[in-house]
């Protein structure tokens, strides 16, 4: 009998081990061309050694030595990159052509994070607009027990009565939106949502070039960043101008979570910017999908996107009227000009060393597509000047850093093994990070879709 118990008790204690990755097999990928997420060149002829979750080793064959018995993937002809981080997406928000509160449920919220991990986004920051499922839907991806993108969220976030964000584009439930009115009442918002365990405060700033009648006053959005840094909370605003920019940021935003599109920025911005060493994420996709699909490019017409668009999106984008309204429409004009607006000021800050995320407001209208808009927007920043290897780095170590995230992001021992591999090299044509071969999270293979074969 004690022998019986002695055996049951170490059989136990091994499977606890194991469960701890202690007895996982390692992985080792080799022959592969390498990003790590801060290099300026690739690394060639490179190895990647997994062990369970965490990345054990990486670097060149000359300087990583392969495990005994390990499992060995030979990836030669093919890039190894962190996977992609995106400090700027929504989730629940949209389904098909759809937007509302109707569509904050568990399922939808979980096909949208298989979306982003099928294309290569292994983490998102859901930046505002969440309900009551956000605190649940966050552990148990942290915990990896559901498949898809990790998850991060702003618990609903900050607007104003009338104004942003604007309940006729995209209808909200209670659950998903508060609405201050008084420097009191945006401190009471902001304690409301670090109950409830907001990864980071979100609010709203801007009035759409004055259509909209409210616009958050200076008194609350200053108490809101004020009680956010009082309890530890770092503060995202939703800008648009650049006087609004300007004003957030003197009053202490750590994130300006859009990029400035009205007015080319100037000097004195550039140095406000770096005495608060404010982050700043362009989202170049967000006014890009607008008219793009309308306009009918080549890439939207890939196993890559097409597989990513619900029957109706798709329908809608195929339709010939829809597209003809849309490219000549005051709306498409508009954000053709805020797109070479925000294009040419990213490339100032940039330029002048201001830290820069990642983002692309994915998810919060049908035409920006969850895991396509990232795609997306690595192309837009190489348009604005970027290099690949630049816009690559910005959406995996850039990104983590954002984040606060210092276990992923790059491809470095002690990091996650969440990783990307593709079969051709985006440091020389950024469109082939689309040609996706396998996506792995936490060291375990996601299902990926659309992706180009090897």
């Amino acid at each position: 009998m004690n022998r019986t118990i002695i055996h049951s008790a170490l059989a136990m204690f091994l499977s606890i081990l194991c469960s701890r990755d202690i007895c996982a097999k390692e992985l080792v990928f080799t022959g592969a061309r390498l990003i790590d997420g801060t290099a300026a060149q690739p690394i060639e002829d490179g190895v990647l050694v997994i062990k369970g979750d965490r990345i054990v080793a990486a670097g060149p064959r000359t300087a990583v030595a392969v495990p005994p018995g390990a499992e060995i993937h030979d990836q030669r002809g093919r890039t190894i990159l962190p996977g992609l981080i995106s400090d700027h997406s929504h989730v629940g928000i949209v389904k098909g052509l759809t937007v509302g509160p109707e569509n904050y449920t568990r399922e939808n919220i979980l096909g949208q994070l298989k979306a982003y991990a099928a294309r290569g986004v292994t983490t998102v920051m859901a930046l505002g607009l969440n309900g009551g499922l956000l605190p649940q839907l966050r552990a148990e991806a942290h915990a990896g027990k559901i498949p898809g993108a990790d998850l991060f969220g702003v618990d609903r976030g900050i607007g104003v009565t009338g104004g942003q964000p604007p309940d006729a584009v995209i209808h909200m439930g209670s659950d998903q939106i508060l609405r201050p009115a008084t420097a009191e009442e945006g401190r009471d918002a902001v304690r409301t949502m670090k109950a409830r365990g907001t990864d980071i405060v979100k609010l709203w700033l801007d009035d759409v070039g004055g259509t909209l009648p409210g616009k958050l006053q200076p008194a609350v959005y200053t108490a809101v960043i004020d009680e956010a840094h009082k309890l530890g909370l770092r503060v995202a605003a939703h800008v648009h101008d650049l006087e609004d920019a300007r004003a957030v940021v003197q009053a202490g935003a750590d994130v300006l979570a859009h990029g400035v599109r009205d007015k080319p920025v100037d000097p004195d911005f550039i140095a406000l910017l770096k005495a608060h060493n404010t982050w700043y994420v362009a989202t170049l996709a967000l006014d890009d999908a607008t008219f793009v699909y309308a306009e009918g490019p080549a890439w939207a017409k890939t196993p890559f996107v097409r597989t990513a668009l619900s029957p109706e999106l798709k329908a809608r984008f195929d339709d010939p009227a829809w597209q003809s309204e849309t490219r000549t429409s005051a709306k498409a004009q508009a954000a053709r000009d805020s797109l070479a607006m925000n294009l040419a000021n990213l490339k100032t800050v940039s330029e002048a060393g201001i830290r820069i995320g990642f983002g692309t407001d994915s998810g919060a209208t049908p035409e920006r597509v969850p895991g396509v808009a990232e795609h997306r927007e690595l192309a837009l920043m190489v348009q604005a000047g970027f290099t690949p290897m630049q816009a690559l780095n910005t959406a995996t170590a850039r990104a983590a850093d954002l984040l606060g995230l210092a276990d992923r992001g790059r491809l470095e021992a002690g990091r996650r093994a969440d990783f990307v591999i593709l079969a051709a090299d985006p440091s020389e044509d950024i469109a082939n990070t689309t040609r996706i071969v396998e996506v792995w999270r936490s060291g375990r293979p996601q299902e990926v879709v659309g992706a180009t074969s090897p």
